[in-house]
């Protein structure tokens, strides 16, 4: 199939991916329903296909997406290699259980949530490398994207009314002092996000609300372990754009990974002070609604 997409289509995408990848309302989803709503059949016809052209545009937007992200938190990150850094020249000390003993006092705190991060990407990256491709393929037609947007709005309510109901009987946890079984469970709740239309941002922000979390915690912890799982992801698959799949529309998705870079920027500022005193329950009412208007135009 002859690669095909406007420089227009472009922009679109990029705006939207860049934005959805983190409003908790599913990237993965609009950009298989988006198309369709539009009528372009030249996106629509290829998504479901094992390798095209598409599929290789997609993982620009995810790499500009996470580009955003960095630029957001660099500070952040800088910090939690700098802590890592620290913590490796106390390995003469203190002995290599230093590395991994997160109950030490003395662990410097950067270091640890780098490592309860790079624990929490674990799980998604070893079912996204066995299955993302095929559940990619097989659930990237609108009606099923819709479904399980639908399912999206279910979660995210759902979520926010366990956390209501159980708030008075909650210790509220916080970041410095998550175990790495807390980051195993948070970060699993991502594998969700592999079906298109359940988003990666809500199903993470949920599992950290259920383990604890504040709003607030819980998005900083989703934006920051999206990031490397985003930009890996997306560097993992960047030869497909490289080779011959990307061939027509290379300089489309330069453009539209630039959008994306701007809204997922934008966004993440937006969100990050949403989520200091605001909840899910406005994404999960959207997804739901949206889903179940979609559901119903593509059934």
């Amino acid at each position: 199939m002859h690669a095909s997409i406007t420089y227009w289509q472009a922009i679109i995408m990029g705006l939207t991916q860049g934005a959805t990848e983190l409003f908790p309302i599913s990237s993965l989803g609009h950009s298989v329903l988006l198309p369709a709503l539009f009528g372009w059949h030249n996106l629509v016809n290829s998504q479901n296909r094992s390798e095209s052209f598409f599929l290789a545009f997609i993982v620009g937007l995810h790499v500009g997406t996470a580009v955003g992200l960095i630029m957001y938190y660099w500070r952040t990150w800088a910090a939690l290699f700098r802590g890592m850094w620290l913590q490796l020249t106390r390995v003469g000390e203190r002995g290599m259980a230093s590395l991994w003993h997160l109950g030490d006092p003395e662990m410097d705190p950067n270091y640890r949530l780098l490592v309860v991060l790079a624990v929490a990407t674990v799980p998604v990256g070893i079912v996204g490398l066995a299955l993302e491709h095929k559940l990619r393929v097989l659930f990237a037609n609108p009606l099923a994207a819709a479904i399980f947007l639908s399912i999206n709005g279910v979660i995210l309510l759902v979520g926010e009314y366990l956390r209501r109901s159980r708030g008075r009987h909650v210790a509220y946890g916080h970041l410095e002092t998550m175990t790495l079984g807390t980051a195993l469970a948070i970060g699993s709740s991502q594998i969700l996000a592999l079906f298109a239309g359940i988003s990666r941002s809500g199903s993470t922000m949920v599992a950290g609300l259920m383990t604890g979390l504040d709003h607030e915690e819980s998005a900083n912890f989703a934006f920051l372990l999206a990031t490397p799982v985003i930009l890996l992801a997306g560097l993992y698959k960047l030869p497909d754009l490289l080779g011959p799949l990307g061939n027509g529309v290379r300089l489309q998705t330069v453009v539209g990974a630039l959008c994306a870079m701007v809204t997922a920027l934008v966004s993440v500022r937006f969100l990050t002070k949403w989520f200091t005193t605001k909840t899910l329950i406005p994404f999960g009412i959207y997804s739901l609604v949206a889903g179940l208007a979609c559901v119903v135009r593509f059934a």
